[in-house]
């Protein structure tokens, strides 16, 4: 049988099969929003609990970690508000002005909480150095104190977890960002904590000015760790190696060549696949089974994706099966 040459057939075909994916993802696909939005408002609770206890018991103490500390707390408060704001705009589903969806307003949003925690370890190391210009003077604190960060400290790790958990339930990689951010408070409390212990019981003031290079290294590989994660899924990256794509379509009976192979999108939650193929059919309607048939290969094997095939006249088969420039 030969391949279909005609490209006014090889367009249906194209056609129904992206539609018939996309109703297909879009009845596949969860939207979560809401129980996303219930573990922000307790994270926001949380933060901005614990930034007021913490900007109290600095003002009070005259402790440069403490009140460093309360404001990486405020900036998870606004982490929080910025993720309720945004988990608003991300619905999964695709609509008329946005017809491959809304997830991209998560990674924007984890970006602008990676621009939150980068602003923090800046602040911190200036506020340091204005400590050390001005001169060391004695901290107003005693044990009572440390015990109360303890309790704060106590109060990061349960909301992390439960950030950290919810976020792998819900495959939202706006609530692991978060968590991350939270994870990095905790960090930050323990340095304090251990500042502020060497302060109070060795009566060495410098120590609250020591931990600032430690708390911000803890800070600037948070933010990188979340520029790593979200930068991909906004510039387009490759997502599926093209060459694993076209190991499973040409393990499909029926398909001649593939090429021009690409994919984007985040593994594990949405794949946007578009590919060219030549396949050994006569007539339309074979042709479209086996573009379906491509189709449930590449979602056994790779999970949620939303493919788009097009069909091509057997003397189109090229051996490149992908995009080469500057880039590699």
């Amino acid at each position: 049988m030969g391949a279909v040459r005609a490209a006014s057939a090889a367009s249906p075909a194209h056609h129904n099969s992206s539609a018939a994916a996309g109703r297909d993802d879009a009845s596949a696909r969860q939207d979560n929003r809401a129980a996303v939005k219930r573990v922000l408002l307790a994270a926001l609770a949380v933060n901005v609990a614990m930034s007021l206890l913490k900007l109290v018991l600095g003002l009070l103490s005259g402790s440069l970690a403490v009140l460093a500390d309360a404001m990486h707390s405020a900036t998870d408060g606004l982490s929080s508000l910025l993720g309720l704001l945004t988990n608003g705009l991300s619905d999964p589903q695709p609509d008329r002005d946005h017809p491959y969806g809304h997830d991209k307003y998560e990674a924007v949003g984890a970006l602008a909480i990676a621009g939150f925690i980068l602003f923090t370890a800046v602040e911190i190391i200036r506020t340091a150095v204005e400590r050390i210009a001005s001169g060391l003077k004695p901290l107003r604190m005693d044990s009572q104190d440390l015990v109360l960060l303890l309790l704060v400290l106590g109060c990061n790790i349960l909301l992390a977890s439960y950030e950290r958990s919810e976020g792998r339930r819900l495959n939202s990689q706006l609530l692991l960002a978060d968590a991350r951010h939270t994870t990095s408070d905790i960090w930050t409390t323990v340095m304090v904590l251990l500042g502020l212990a060497g302060a109070v019981w060795l009566r060495q003031s410098w120590f609250d000015v020591a931990v600032a290079i430690p708390l911000c290294l803890l800070l600037v590989r948070a933010c990188w760790t979340v520029l790593r994660d979200n930068l991909p899924w906004l510039v387009d990256q490759i997502a599926i190696a093209p060459e694993a794509i076209h190991e499973v379509a040409m393990a499909v009976p029926g398909v001649l060549n593939v090429h021009d192979i690409a994919s984007r999108g985040v593994l594990g939650q949405r794949v946007f696949i578009e590919l060219h193929m030549v396949v050994d059919a006569d007539d339309l309607p074979t042709a479209h089974r086996i573009t379906e048939l491509v189709e449930e290969h590449l979602v056994a094997r790779f999970g949620e994706v939303r493919c788009t095939i097009h069909l091509e006249p057997r003397e189109y088969a090229i051996p490149t099966i992908t995009f080469r420039g500057a880039h590699g």
